[in-house]
């Protein structure tokens, strides 16, 4: 039989509200149809500062205002866990995916995704990432996280994912507790590997290498179709 497929989406740098526009539109086409398509994995990198709060809160309206005065977007969406910041520089993935034509259950989807941004790591020379165990979820180099992961899952449809520091400015994540995690740091590629050049991250991220294919094939084990649009 042959395995579902997955739709690729690089959408560029894109403002992050266009992001969850797309992500709703596939929402609502797999709710639609259920189980007669795999879905889509989105990637951008976002075109502004945002920041997220999970469905556990974490930014009282007195912190979104503050925030707000730097110059940042906030936002209350639905994934899992607590704020977070996202903006230029980050890899952000967010598979929209129907886990049944997959054969996945959720704890193996989250699982995909901390290995998928290990592997980017270590294809950018840093062998030292792993994931870690809640409430430290995400991929961590030492003791700061380089990716912070967060999905939300309804009727075996997830949405939201992964947000990878690649050339991240990490000014940004002092104005929060990030993941409500006192005590533990951020950190980026860029960082990690004492430079100040932009990681060639988009090489792992354009439709047109292969690499983007090692990334979703462990994001889903299916075959991924390489699409500039809907």
């Amino acid at each position: 039989m042959r395995q579902p497929a997955v739709r690729l989406l690089w959408l560029s740098q894109v403002p992050y509200a266009e992001l969850l526009a797309l992500q709703e539109r596939w929402l609502r086409r797999l709710q639609a149809e259920p189980g007669t398509e795999a879905g889509a994995l989105l990637l951008c990198e976002p075109a502004g500062p945002v920041y997220t709060a999970g469905l556990r809160g974490g930014l009282t309206s007195e912190e979104a205002t503050r925030l707000r005065a730097l110059g940042a977007d906030v936002r209350a969406i639905g994934r899992g866990g607590l704020a977070t910041f996202h903006g230029p520089g980050q890899l952000l993935c967010h598979p929209v995916l129907d886990l049944r034509p997959l054969g996945l259950r959720l704890r193996a989807h989250v699982a995909a995704l901390e290995a998928c941004a290990v592997r980017l790591c270590e294809l950018q020379g840093l062998p030292g990432a792993r994931a870690r165990p809640p409430p430290y979820t995400g991929v961590w180099l030492g003791e700061r996280k380089i990716c912070a992961i967060g999905v939300r899952c309804g009727r075996h449809i997830t949405s939201h994912g992964l947000a990878l520091n690649c050339s991240t400015d990490l000014t940004w994540f002092e104005h929060i507790v990030p993941c409500g995690l006192v005590g533990t740091g951020v950190t980026s590629l860029t960082a990690s590997e004492g430079r100040a050049g932009q990681v060639s991250w988009r090489r792992h991220a354009s439709t047109n290498r292969k690499p983007n294919r090692t990334c979703s094939d462990s994001v889903t084990r299916c075959t991924s179709l390489h699409e500039k649009s809907l």
